[in-house]
């Protein structure tokens, strides 16, 4: 796992484990789930409304400028990196 980061966030720190340059892991935010960096917003949630039928302006547009298109590609990146990597190794006839 990447080192925690502490930055300041209006006068308060903000410490976090950077999974991309948008999403990270903040300890005692969401229980540690990955969010979009300076947020609260998992991107677990961002997800089921893309699959939900939700268009990437829409769900931005909800998030009021909190989150950008670049955040949520990075987070569809991250998901489906992940998946491939848990794949198991298939045999070769």
């Amino acid at each position: 796992m990447a080192k925690i980061i502490t930055e300041t966030m209006g006068n308060e720190p903000y410490k976090y484990y950077p999974l991309g340059k948008f999403v990270v892991r903040a300890p005692g935010i969401c229980g540690g789930r990955p969010t979009f960096k300076y947020t609260r917003i998992e991107i677990t949630g961002t997800l089921d409304r893309l699959a939900a039928g939700e268009t990437m302006d829409e769900i931005i547009a909800g998030y009021r400028d909190k989150v950008s298109h670049e955040a949520v590609v990075e987070a569809i990146q991250l998901i489906a990196n992940q998946f491939v990597k848990s794949l198991p190794q298939l045999e070769m006839a």
